[in-house]
């Protein structure tokens, strides 16, 4: 079962990626959900301010949805790293998708101090390779 910030995530990494509004369809193909499921979910984030959507054109998110889409994505990047990087996980993205659900600001806050997250995430994210770009080893300087 895919979160309200999942949703929010997917359609800022689409909309990043495609410098412009985000197809319902790529979001439903990034998040493996039916367009139908995808459009219901867009339609509560659209009633609860966090998006735009316009027929034909695609979903934009407000400026309260790009903050928590941005607070989502960074949680992710921390999951992933101290997934693969403290704990050795293989199938870190996997297992960062099924605990992001659960994992509040506080445990992420903590998980924090332990991978020593850049200043730049969560703009780290490299939303092709669905990963934190210090992890697929595309970032400029990466560790």
């Amino acid at each position: 079962m895919n979160t309200a910030n999942q949703y929010l995530k997917a359609i800022y990494l689409v909309q990043r990626m495609d410098d412009g509004p985000a197809a319902t369809g790529r979001v439903a193909d990034s998040l493996d959900v039916s367009p139908a499921s995808a459009n219901e979910m867009i339609g509560k984030l659209e009633d609860r301010g966090l998006a735009e959507h316009e027929k034909y054109k695609g979903v934009s998110l407000t400026e309260e949805g790009i903050t928590q889409a941005e607070n989502a994505l960074q949680t992710y990047c921390i999951l992933e790293r101290f997934l693969a990087n403290v704990l050795g996980v293989e199938e870190f993205r996997n297992e960062a998708q099924q605990l992001e659900p659960v994992i509040d600001e506080t445990v992420a806050e903590r998980l924090d101090t332990i991978i020593d997250r850049a200043d730049e995430c969560p703009d780290c994210f490299d939303a092709e390779a669905d990963a934190c770009c210090y992890l697929a080893e595309s970032c400029e300087g990466a560790d």
